[in-house]
């Protein structure tokens, strides 16, 4: 959306200003990225929304590129994570298996890191590859952000980091005020399609289409005084009818008309616009910026809103519940329908009904009066036959002095749901209500009824009644039902990468998400243990001590961590133990604040275990105590940070080595590879040398400058280095020349394949396949040492490493 909010929210953003400790957004590096700036929290503050998205702390506003992608949902959104107030926009991130249980991940478009004006924009799942930007086995999500033009992004790990496409340049050029793309699958044309707001001769939307999300080719313009921002667009069958489609064209306000779409030209017969929701549709109201779902597996179109209107102690802004959108014919023509989406039943517990009840403002009296609810849901159906009452509804959070937080109110004259109009259908009034800590969303008449509002809701034990209520007379209730919601937070990992199962518990000490992985703070010993349990199996991860003594791989465990740990520790050692015996040793210097990568492997009684990817175990040794248990970690004493726990032989594929060292920058090891992180130089180097050799690998550079082989090395990685550089060249250099340069596209994110190969002075090297080296020099400065990889001010990844 725009640069600012409006003039609407300047009170609350004075106001809210000074609440969250820290600085304004700034500007962050390769180095830090992809940031998790969040400070703990359990999600359990007054107001927060226990089933309404909200930011783990900081400001959200508009959703951004909604995707079903890789057995996930992804919720992106404008985001300033660093205060509480609109400040420099970054794009948020969060997932969900269900479109419920969501868990915040760390920044995916972080400026500074990613170019341009990163305002709001749409995403898509490349799943065809029509843009050639996949490089592994997971469907590319590509998104659209910018202003006055619009840039693309796109990531080929579901969503962990994106890459700027082109260096961030834009793609399409639009010399007026514009943002806001909002990117479509065209499944009659079979080719993409873009509407993008910009104002020129007014408000309106500008479509382009494309066969490959790169190359766009300008359509036709829509121009309506009141498509302002945020447009969204996408076809529903008509009263579910296949063959009935029906194209919808939405603005940030929620206003929308119906029309059709030839692939070029979008047109109506309508007039004026109809308003999808009635809360207040402006920037920072109740409902604004709604956005639909790309690529859901049952095809249901499923839209999210920004409500400005909650905030908290470290958080401003919140989402509206999913809801599934559909178009029905009434008498004025076709419109939306929104209906909450079926897995919010996944929070509900227990369950109160009412049946063929009157109720009647002269006997008084209250169905819900022993109900004592914080977060629930209330459907209600009303016979208006033979109604007396001039008004009937509920009061929300009631308490005993007849006060209450809000008021459901239906005016039976005036024909209104919350002053906003809603006849009886075949002589019955149904609403549906959810009350959450900051939210109530309120929908009727099967979803032509739609009123999204923010109400900071008192969950005081003594503010948790609900009234059912009559005014002036009385009123048939034919049927209600209470459903108690749960809580959908804590359900996943934000940043521990891992492919064992959920959900995690600690036993000991407190765990927290930081940018690096899971971080523990234990007095003794503390485990973190996921619910994967297995007895023979190949187990590897990534530990960094900082204050703490020692931190391990636990294996073979019960409940509380006793089993088996594998662990470093700062005395000199790496050890093999387990409750009342320390199995085995192995001397080594262990030094805090850098990453090591431990595996190991159990064969029976037999348990072997390698220390930071050498050929050979350092411990081979036997124990009967323990033949099968949970995986998890342990810390002892002091902080330590864990990632990339994983079981299975996926990992680092390199030559025969003892062991390999970091000089400079963090190396961790993934399923898919080495990965590196360096705001400079960084050098991840083995124990093993050469002088006349052929050395090769795959590498690639995930956001940054470059990724490299580097040989003949010192002990301080000086030496050679054979690079990729996003710069567009291949290069060989040497601390202080550059040796040869040969000019080529390098793509950030894409995998590509380097071998040199050493004759004395004499280097070559050859990219891909090609028969032909792209460089062949001589230089003689070096003429042996070790074998490693270089990054250099990038995020990196190096596999399949070979010496001949």
């Amino acid at each position: 959306m725009r640069r600012r909010v409006g003039a609407l929210l300047v009170a609350l953003i004075a106001s809210l200003a000074a609440i969250l400790p820290g600085t304004p957004a700034v500007a962050g590096t390769v180095g830090d990225y992809a940031e998790f700036p969040y400070p703990a929290t359990t999600y359990s503050e007054p107001l927060r929304g226990q089933f309404h998205f909200s930011s783990q702390a900081g400001w959200m506003n508009d959703p951004n590129g909604l995707v079903f992608a890789n057995g996930l949902y992804h919720f992106f959104y404008q985001h300033n994570p660093h205060g509480l107030d609109w400040d420099t926009m970054h794009w948020g991130h969060a997932t969900s298996p269900d479109l419920v249980h969501w868990t915040q991940k760390p920044i995916a478009l972080e400026p500074g890191v990613h170019p341009g004006t990163l305002f709001s924009g749409g995403g898509v799942v490349d799943k065809d590859n029509t843009s050639g930007l996949k490089t592994g086995s997971l469907d590319p999500i590509v998104v659209f952000s910018n202003t006055d033009g619009v840039s693309i992004f796109y990531s080929n790990d579901n969503g962990r980091t994106f890459q700027a496409y082109d260096k961030g340049r834009k793609q399409i050029e639009i010399p007026v005020e514009s943002r806001d793309p909002k990117v479509f699958w065209d499944a009659a044309r079979k080719r993409w399609a873009m509407v993008v707001w910009s104002n020129k001769g007014g408000n309106g939307v500008d479509l382009y289409t494309s066969p490959n999300l790169l190359d766009w080719t300008f359509a036709s313009r829509f121009g309506a005084p009141w498509l302002f921002e945020c447009p969204d667009m996408y076809p529903l069958a008509l009263d579910g009818r296949t063959g009935q489609q029906r194209w919808v064209l939405t603005s940030a306000s929620s206003q929308y008309v119906v029309g059709s779409f030839d692939g070029t030209t979008f047109r109506t017969d309508w007039t004026g616009p109809q308003q999808m929701d009635l809360g207040t549709t402006y920037a920072g109201g109740t409902f604004y910026a709604a956005q639909t779902f790309a690529d859901t597996p049952d095809g249901r179109t499923v839209q999210m809103a920004w409500q400005g209107g909650n905030r908290g102690s470290t958080w401003t802004g919140n989402s509206t519940f999913p809801v599934s959108l559909g178009l029905v014919s009434t008498p004025d023509g076709p419109r939306i329908t929104r209906t909450p989406v079926a897995e919010l039943s996944s929070l509900g517990s227990e369950t109160r009904s009412w049946k063929n009840q009157t109720v009647d403002a002269a006997k008084g009296g209250n169905l819900f009066g022993d109900v004592k609810a914080d977060t629930y849901e209330i459907t209600a159906q009303f016979d208006m036959k033979g109604a007396t009452a001039t008004q009937f509804g509920f009061d929300l959070h009631a308490r005993s002095d007849g006060t209450a937080d809000r008021s459901v109110v239906y005016d039976t004259r005036a024909q209104t749901l919350r002053g906003k109009p809603l006849k009886p259908r075949n002589g019955k009034v149904t609403m549906r209500l959810l009350v959450d800590r900051g939210q109530l969303e309120t929908f009727a008449d099967d979803g032509l009824y739609s009123l999204s509002d923010n109400v900071d809701f008192d969950s005081a034990a003594d503010s948790q009644g609900i009234r059912l209520f009559a005014v002036g007379g009385r009123v048939k209730l034919d049927s209600a039902t209470f459903t108690r919601l749960n809580t959908s937070w804590e359900t996943a990992q934000s940043t521990l990468e891992s492919n064992l199962k959920g959900p995690w518990h600690a036993a000991g000490g407190a765990w927290t998400d930081v940018s690096g992985g899971k971080r523990a703070s234990v007095g003794g010993d503390g485990f973190y243990l996921s619910a994967s349990s297995g007895g023979d199996a190949v187990y590897q991860g990534d530990l960094t001590l900082d204050t703490a003594q020692a931190a391990g791989l636990t294996f073979r465990a019960n409940a509380q961590g006793a089993g088996y740990t594998a662990n470093i520790d700062t005395s000199g050692v790496l050890k093999l133990w387990r409750p009342g015996r320390d199995i085995a040793t192995h001397a080594t210097p262990i030094t805090k604040g850098r990453a090591y990568h431990l595996k190991v492997q159990t064969d029976g009684s037999r348990i072997r275990v390698w220390l930071d990817n050498g050929t050979q175990p350092v411990i081979d040794a036997t124990d009967t105590t323990y033949t099968s248990g949970v995986f998890g970690v342990n810390v002892f004493h002091g902080t330590a940070t864990v990632q990339n726990l994983d079981t299975g032989t996926a990992g680092f594929s390199a030559f025969p080595a003892g062991r390999w060292t970091p000089r400079g920058g963090t190396w961790t090891v993934t399923p898919a590879g080495l990965r590196g992180s360096s705001p400079q130089d960084g050098f991840y180097l083995s124990d093993r040398s050469g002088g006349d050799f052929t050395y090769e690998g795959d590498l690639s550079v995930t956001n940054g400058t470059a990724a490299g082989l580097t040989f003949r090395a010192r002990d301080d990685g000086a030496g050679y280095t054979a690079n990729i550089d996003t710069s567009g060249v291949v290069k060989l250099w040497r601390p202080g020349r550059d040796i040869a340069t040969h000019a080529t596209q390098i793509v950030e994110g894409r995998t590509y394949h380097l071998k040199v190969r050493t004759d004395g002075s004499r280097i070559r090297v050859w990219l891909g396949g090609a028969a032909d080296p792209v460089i062949d020099a001589t230089d003689d400065a070096y003429t042996t040492g070790l074998f490693g990889v270089n990054g250099f001010a990038a995020n990196t990844q190096a596999q399949n490493l070979t010496i001949g």
